[in-house]
């Protein structure tokens, strides 16, 4: 094993990684930083592929505590509301910096103030962009500044494999790495960790992640012994692009094009939202729509693919070429012209609301772990509202590397746990492959997203549930047979099996919370308990591990210091 010593290691190259190696790369104690990258920097990860954008309360109408107000409200009420705070209150000044220090360029309007996109779920329309192409934007510039910090090392396609603890599992004393490149481990030593993987959603048929994302974050912290809240709340973007057997199949038509006045259409041309949300239509909230399409396609009206209509063209050629260039690019590269004719859409599996449990500044009970972005539960309660997603991001990596900073500059140096890194190693070498193993990592991949589609998708019931836990468990003892696939270097059926074994936990825990919650609520919806239930499920579900290595499930009261529902 090669090692390396560091100050802070921050795992992910996303919104909440770029921010939080700028600023703890910014400490006067002039700190080491590294940051280890699944993939290519800059060019991996999902905040990348932020269409949308930005949402922060920066008009003169509107302010941190209606935004609050609205993504309490889209959240179901489940949101950790100090949370959820911290976000609509930092990211004004937030999208400032990006754009007078970093050098974000976001579109203005005529009168030189910003133009704000009209989203879901908002009382006012707050959502700072740049055209369709806002991930693009935020991550450029954030890269370019992170990579030019003399302070900054940045490891490419290392995958992180799992944190290394104090023997009493109180403090992190760094992590395990592989080097996809050489198939060599890398043990790095660290003060402070911050887990910034991005969510496990790739693990169903329809997908929007980059494909580097398997819930690697959430898994380690799991296996670390943190607790994990909400986590059947997954978030089905209501259009992913249909596009045959195309890896463009789940990639998502973004929400601008419904807020711009896009329509949605069933097989008949009817435009269905009239009769799920007859107030806001296609503007609804994500988990409205998405639930809407769903029952379209299983009442036999919709689309040949399986889907819904999606159509702008009434908008004019010239409006949708100018303000959604990418995805008239992206529409092309499916055969359809998005200017003239409708696109067939499907909700794809897009965002984790659910994950780890964690305090202010991203803290978590292992001190100097720290978790921000889709790693991280609490802040969107059971629905994310549309251009929260990057907001996020920033603002708790923000918030996170300036408090890994602070106690890194004072922590003691951190010894190698010599015992437990070669136990993380021999648990992923053993995912190489068996010689008389038969199992191929990517049909069993193909599985995994197929049992989870059908038993633990967009709408849910007990017995698909149980069907799909029963399917994960034998997919773990497969996966204990998988075949050899070749060597160490750049070996993609080695790292297949690795992001099946951090799914497949994934998974079980939100299958095993989905059972828990026997009511209807946000993105999580039961047809056997179809409506929500405040009296009794106004409750966070918590599932933590036990002492056999599984999973146990239980729930805690949801707090309301700042909102509460009107009845309870």
């Amino acid at each position: 094993m090669n090692e390396l010593t560091t100050d802070v290691a921050i795992i992910g190259s996303g919104g909440a990684g770029l921010f939080a190696a700028l600023r703890a790369a910014a400490h006067p104690a002039r700190l080491d930083v590294t940051v280890v990258v699944k993939g290519l920097f800059g060019k991996s990860g999902c905040t990348r592929m932020v269409q949308g954008g930005y949402n922060a309360a920066l008009q003169a109408e509107d302010s941190p505590e209606i935004h609050l107000r609205d993504t309490i409200v889209g959240g179901g009420y489940l949101n950790d509301q100090h949370l959820a705070k911290t976000l609509t209150d930092d990211a004004p000044a937030l999208v400032e910096e990006m754009e007078q220090v970093l050098g974000c360029r976001f579109d203005r309007a005529p009168g030189g103030d910003y133009d704000f996109k009209p989203f879901g779920g908002m009382t006012l329309d707050r959502t700072v962009h740049r055209r369709d192409l806002t991930g693009i934007e935020i991550v450029s510039r954030l890269a370019d500044h992170v990579m030019t910090h003399p302070g900054v090392r940045i490891l490419e396609e290392h995958r992180a494999l799992d944190l290394l603890l104090s023997d009493d599992g109180a403090r992190v004393r760094g992590l395990v790495a592989l080097d996809i490149r050489t198939g060599e481990f890398l043990v790095i030593r660290a003060r402070a960790v911050l887990l910034a993987t991005g969510g496990g959603a790739r693990m169903y048929r329809y997908s929007s992640p980059s494909m580097e994302k398997s819930g690697d974050g959430v898994a380690m912290a799991f296996r670390a012994g943190l607790q994990l809240m909400d986590m059947e709340m997954l978030q089905f973007h209501p259009t992913g692009l249909l596009a045959g057997d195309s890896v463009l199949t789940g990639s998502v038509v973004e929400e601008g094009l419904r807020g711009a006045g896009g329509h949605l259409l069933n097989v008949a041309g009817e435009r269905f939202m009239e009769a799920h949300d007859p107030e806001r239509m296609e503007r609804s909230t994500r988990d409205i729509v998405s639930q809407a399409i769903y029952l379209e396609v299983m009442e036999s009206r919709g689309s040949p693919q399986g889907g819904v209509f999606l159509d702008v063209s009434h908008l004019g050629a010239q409006q949708v070429r100018t303000e959604f260039p990418g995805m008239v690019d992206r529409a092309s590269l499916a055969g359809r012209d998005l200017t003239s004719e409708a696109i067939e859409v499907v909700p794809t599996s897009h965002f984790h609301m659910g994950g780890v449990r964690i305090g202010a500044e991203g803290r978590t009970p292992i001190e100097g772990l720290f978790v921000a972005g889709e790693d991280a539960g609490g802040v969107h309660g059971c629905n994310r509202l549309g251009g929260n997603g990057v907001a996020e991001s920033t603002v708790f990596g923000a918030r996170a590397g300036e408090q890994m900073a602070r106690f890194a500059a004072s922590a003691p140096p951190v010894g190698t746990p010599v015992g437990q890194a070669g136990s993380i190693c021999r648990r992923a070498e053993a995912l190489m492959g068996d010689p008389a193993g038969t199992e191929n990592p990517h049909r069993m991949r193909k599985s995994l997203e197929e049992a989870m589609w059908m038993g633990a998708g967009v709408v849910r019931h007990r017995q698909g549930l149980e069907r799909t836990v029963a399917t994960l468990l034998e997919l773990s003892e497969r996966l204990q047979t998988v075949r050899p696939s070749g060597g160490r270097r750049y070996n993609l059926g080695w790292n297949e099996a690795m992001d099946l074994e951090n799914l497949m936990l994934v998974a079980a825990s939100l299958c095993h919370s989905a059972l828990h919650r026997t009511e209807s609520r946000g993105a999580h919806h039961r047809s056997d308990y179809p409506h929500g239930d405040d009296r009794r499920w106004l409750r966070n579900v918590i599932v933590s591990p036990d002492t056999s290595g599984g999973m146990s499930v239980s729930s805690v009261p949801v707090e309301f210091p700042f909102l509460a529902p009107s009845e309870l």
